[in-house]
C-alpha cells in the first residue's frame, strides 16, 4: 500500500464505495470493484488481487446482509441452506483460482448476462411480488443447487456474482426482487466467507488496502440496502437491468477487445 499514490488510492476508495452500493442493490458490485484493483495494483499477482477484492467486499456484504435481514426477514428455511452450500461452492472455487485464467470465464459471463437481461427485459412482471414456483424439497433442493454453483463460480473468480444469485431466486424459486436481494447478499456474504477461508491462511490479502476499501464497501453497502428497501422491488428491478446493460457494454468491450 505503500507503493501506492495518494490519487490511486483515492479512486480505488471511490470504486469499492461505488460497488458497495451497486452489489447491495443488485449484486455485481465485483465489475467495478476488481477491475479497479486490476488497473490500480497491475504488479500484484491475480490471487492477491482476488483475495483483497474478496476482504473489501466481505465489509459491504456483512452490513448491507444485516440491514436486509432487518428490515425485509427473510425466510431462514431458505436463505441459511443457500449460504451453506454458497459457502462450500466458493471455497472449492477458490481452490482452483490460481489455476483459471479470467478470459475463459468472460465469454461465459457475457452470454449468460445477456440472457438474464433480456428475460427481465421481455418479463416486465417477473420480480414484482413473491409467487413461489415450488415448495417443500424441490423448493429447497433448488436453493442448495443455486448456492453451490454461483458459489463456486464467485471463488474462482466472482464479479456478477449477486446479479446471478438475483436473477436465479426470481427466475428458478420466484421471488420479488427485493426478497431476491436480500437472499442474495446472504449469499454473497457466505461467499466471500468461503474464499477468504483459503485466502488467509494463504497470505494473499494486501490487509491495509483491503481495510480501506472495505470501509468504502461497507458505507456502499449500508445505503444500497437502505434504498433498496425503501425502494421496493420495482426500483431494484430497473436498478438490475441498468447495471447489466452496463456489464454487458464492460464485458463485452473485454471480449472483442475495446478496452
Amino acid at each position: 500500500m505503500s507503493d501506492l499514490t495518494t490519487t490511486t488510492l483515492v479512486l480505488l476508495g471511490l470504486a469499492a464505495l461505488t460497488a458497495g452500493f451497486v452489489d447491495a442493490v443488485v449484486g455485481g458490485g465485483g465489475l467495478v470493484q476488481l477491475p479497479a484493483l486490476l488497473l490500480g495494483l497491475p504488479q500484484a499477482s491475480p490471487v492477491t488481487i482476488l483475495a483483497t477484492n474478496k476482504l473489501a467486499s466481505f465489509s459491504g456484504t456483512s452490513v448491507s446482509s444485516i440491514t436486509y435481514y432487518r428490515r425485509v426477514r427473510p425466510d431462514p428455511r431458505t436463505f441459511l441452506p443457500l449460504m451453506g452450500l454458497a459457502l462450500v461452492g466458493s471455497f472449492l472455487g477458490a481452490l482452483v483460482a490460481s489455476q483459471v485464467p479470467r478470459e475463459a470465464f468472460e465469454p461465459i459471463v457475457l452470454v449468460a448476462l445477456v440472457v438474464v437481461g433480456a428475460y427481465v427485459v421481455l418479463r416486465p412482471g417477473v420480480g414484482a411480488e413473491t409467487v413461489l414456483l415450488h415448495s417443500g424439497g424441490r423448493h429447497l433442493g433448488t436453493a442448495m443447487v443455486v448456492g453451490l454453483a454461483i458459489g463456486f463460480y464467485d471463488g474462482v473468480l466472482g464479479p456478477g456474482t449477486g446479479s446471478f444469485f438475483v436473477i436465479a431466486l426470481v427466475g428458478l424459486l420466484g421471488y420479488s426482487f427485493l426478497e431476491a436481494s436480500a437472499k442474495a447478499k446472504m449469499a454473497n456474504w457466505a461467499t466471500n466467507l468461503g474464499a477468504l477461508l483459503l485466502f488467509v491462511p494463504q497470505g494473499a490479502v494486501m490487509w491495509r488496502l483491503a481495510l480501506v476499501l472495505g470501509a468504502c464497501n461497507l458505507v456502499g453497502g449500508y445505503l444500497g440496502a437502505r434504498v433498496a428497501v425503501s425502494r421496493g422491488a420495482r426500483f431494484v428491478r430497473g436498478f438490475f437491468i441498468v447495471v447489466v446493460t452496463a456489464f454487458v457494454v464492460r464485458i463485452g468491450g473485454d471480449v472483442v477487445g475495446v478496452w
